[in-house]
């Protein structure tokens, strides 16, 4: 059984949360209710129950059951890679695993052909060794467990903010300041569901910024995180009015490019479960991205 605990006061319905929680369609949703495999309180829930603050969720995911993943050769990069994890770099345009609506030639599909049954079971047969994800048009390094007691260490480090985690991103506009800190709440958009929004009650969010380099009317910046909020850097640079340059979801309607936000999670860097020893890892910017760097100079 998987847990939720409800920290804000949502007043929705409890499966239109879990099908966007999830990203599962209504179909699968009902199904899991249907077969009484969502609780709320050790209660057996019904799918109009309208979730309140501190309802604590759980629920079995019926997550594509008859669904067999093949493993695909993707030809995955790797900077490193040990019986308890590996570091693997994710080309822009790639889905990390198996969901409704992209089932074909994921990370996990690329990562089993490469490691076939050596990936933790925690998070189930459409997500073995994941701990944390990177959008699909987001490129760079990502944590891959090889086993549960690798798997619940780096989770626990993910929880506690103390994994490194630095990307590089082109924004729109002139940044004058060299750094700075954006601290602002995020929550689902309450207009679109399918986005992201600063909100005054959402969940803590911090983003820090360095300036790399200024162009004509666009800036180069790094970044670091101290939260993991789904799509924060990306939600954070709109919310100052520094879009991510080909974002088709926070920036402008014209989209540069092919590849999607020109953003990528450069650096990682954490404590190896097994050793204690800290490891850090860095990689290049994808070609397009460079490409691009070149023709703004």
């Amino acid at each position: 059984m998987q847990e939720i605990l409800i920290d804000i006061d949502l007043n929705q319905r409890i499966d239109k949360f879990l099908c966007e929680k999830l990203s599962i369609s209504r179909k699968l949703c009902k199904d899991m209710f249907d077969k009484e495999l969502v609780m709320v309180n050790d209660k057996v829930a019904k799918p109009s129950y309208l979730l309140k603050m501190n309802d604590l969720v759980c629920y079995e995911e019926l997550e594509l059951e008859q669904y067999s993943i093949k493993p695909v050769d993707l030809k995955l990069k790797y900077l490193y890679d040990d019986e308890y994890l590996c570091v693997v770099n994710k080309p822009s345009g790639m889905v990390v695993h198996p969901a409704p609506g992209a089932m074909e030639n994921t990370l996990v599909h690329g990562l089993l052909y490469d490691l076939g049954d050596s990936l933790s079971g925690i998070n189930g047969v459409m997500r073995p060794g994941i701990v944390h994800r990177i959008d699909k048009d987001t490129s760079g390094l990502l944590l891959v467990a090889k086993n549960d007691f690798a798997h619940e260490s780096l989770a626990k480090q993910l929880e506690l903010h103390t994994i490194k985690r630095e990307y590089v991103a082109l924004v729109y506009g002139i940044i004058n300041e060299e750094r700075g800190k954006i601290n602002a709440p995020i929550g689902r958009d309450p207009v679109d569901r399918l986005k992201q929004a600063v909100l005054k009650d959402g969940k803590n969010a911090i983003t820090n910024f360095t300036v790399l380099k200024r162009f004509k009317d666009m800036t180069l910046i790094s970044l670091r995180l101290e939260t993991g909020r789904t799509h924060q850097i990306r939600v954070h640079m709109k919310y100052i009015g520094h879009p991510v340059v080909g974002d088709p979801i926070y920036g402008p309607r014209k989209v540069i490019g092919e590849n999607g936000q020109f953003l990528h999670a450069k650096t990682i860097g954490f404590i190896h479960p097994k050793t204690n020893e800290y490891m850090e890892f860095t990689s290049d910017l994808p070609e397009y991205f460079t490409k691009y760097l070149n023709e703004l100079e």
